[in-house]
């Protein structure tokens, strides 16, 4: 008797910059109000379908009674849906990035993520096209760990 096992992993390609760009300005309301909630949920470092991370407890937990508000966790998943994006994080500080993880692929250390990303200054690893970044960047060797591609604003 033959046979086989055929494993299939999602694919490390991120979307083209153009689609990712074009479902940011037509949902630019609701990544907006992602953005507002990060910024008002001081004690949130990350919020995802599995759960949360908070200072206090900085682990993967489902939200409890008392630890983060049930329906406030539950407009971070609507949120999520009507963006088609993963999770959100929160940097600490008074003037912290946030970002909305919209797309993740690989398997363990080859891991890459497509984010955007609020910060409050310029940063140096810019590049002018995320498609070029990620066409060549596997060409020459390890990519960088991460780069930035400006979109408007901050």
């Amino acid at each position: 008797m033959w046979g086989f096992l055929a494993i299939v992993f999602p694919s490390n390609t991120p979307p083209r910059e153009k689609k990712l760009v074009e479902n940011f300005y037509a949902h630019r309301a609701a990544y907006e109000r992602l953005r507002a909630m990060l910024l008002e949920d001081e004690e949130l470092l990350q919020v995802a379908s599995w759960g949360i991370e908070t200072k206090k407890a900085r682990f993967p937990h489902t939200p409890r009674e008392g630890d983060f508000p049930a329906n406030r966790y539950t407009e971070y998943l609507a949120l999520f849906r009507q963006t088609r994006s993963k999770s959100a994080l929160r940097g600490e500080g008074n003037h912290p990035m946030v970002c909305i993880g919209v797309w993740a692929g690989g398997w363990a250390g080859d891991t890459r993520h497509v984010d955007f990303c609020w910060l409050d200054h310029k940063l140096a690893d810019q590049v002018t096209s995320l498609d070029d970044y990620h066409t060549n960047s596997r060409r020459n060797g390890h990519p960088r760990l991460g780069v930035f591609r400006f979109m408007e604003g901050n």
